[in-house]
């Protein structure tokens, strides 16, 4: 489970502000922020288990970003590719948003249910295998984006994309402010998704932003901005399996204009 909000072309200094925690098994490695070795280009966190990302930027001012699909009828994760991988073949490519998407095509549906959002300085697109319709761009607004369709009313998201409009309508957007959106750890007061198949503990641990259980939980929250002139800047913190920050990264470069 993940979550996601995003302002796009929607604010007079960026382009693209986006704050999202990453949610995952304590157990799975994953690399912090940072540029990769084999990939100089790319600035992300990384998944040491099948070599993906959740979330990243490029150099070349590429935005991409993935949440997984819940309670899809996709095919199940143990029969298929790391999704991950999305995000990673779009931040190399030289295809702009919309025709990645179109070169997407089909292939789609050989992955579990997913959520893709992909952007450079001109064009933000969303893309699902599990969510009607499939794709489409997306114009300049704010979003909030879960483990169902984009902006599907969950107590959580709803109360996320609200808190983060509010920052964003500040005079100065701080990260620090964001990542205090992104901490709130309140469970909703409203039922769990019909018919789900989670322990109870674990699904009143997911109705809350930030996810704080004992095998799964928030490992990171991103918070990306990027100037309308390309400018980046890039923040990352970590958590234990506790939800005690373990790690803080920055990370600031040129980027490039529209």
């Amino acid at each position: 489970m993940c979550l996601l909000v995003l302002a796009w072309m929607s604010h007079p200094r960026y382009r693209l502000v986006a704050a999202g925690n990453r949610d995952e098994f304590h157990d799975r490695a994953a690399a912090p922020l940072g540029w990769w070795a084999d990939e100089p280009a790319i600035l992300a966190g990384r998944d040491l288990q099948a070599g993906g990302t959740w979330m990243g930027v490029s150099r070349s001012g590429r935005f991409g970003v993935l949440t997984n699909f819940r309670d899809d009828e996709a095919r199940p994760p143990g029969a298929s590719p790391s999704r991950g991988r999305l995000v990673k073949d779009y931040l190399r490519a030289d295809l702009e948003p919309a025709a990645f998407v179109d070169a997407l095509g089909a292939s789609a549906r050989e992955f579990a249910g997913f959520n893709l959002l992909v952007g450079d300085g001109l064009e933000l697109h969303y893309v699902s295998n599990a969510a009607e319709p499939a794709s489409r761009p997306l114009p300049p607004g704010v979003y909030g984006l879960g483990n169902h369709r984009l902006d599907e009313p969950w107590p959580k998201l709803v109360r996320t994309r609200e808190r983060f409009a509010t920052a964003l309508a500040e005079a100065e957007i701080a990260a620090a402010g964001l990542f205090d959106v992104l901490a709130d750890s309140t469970p909703a007061r409203e039922a769990a998704p019909a018919a789900s198949r989670l322990p109870p503990d674990l699904e009143l641990a997911l109705s809350a932003p930030f996810v704080r259980h004992a095998h799964y939980g928030t490992r990171c929250t991103t918070i990306v901005f990027i100037e309308h002139g390309g400018r980046t800047i890039v923040f990352e913190r970590r958590f234990d399996a506790s939800g005690v920050q373990s790690g803080a990264t920055r990370v600031e470069f040129a980027g490039a204009g529209k």
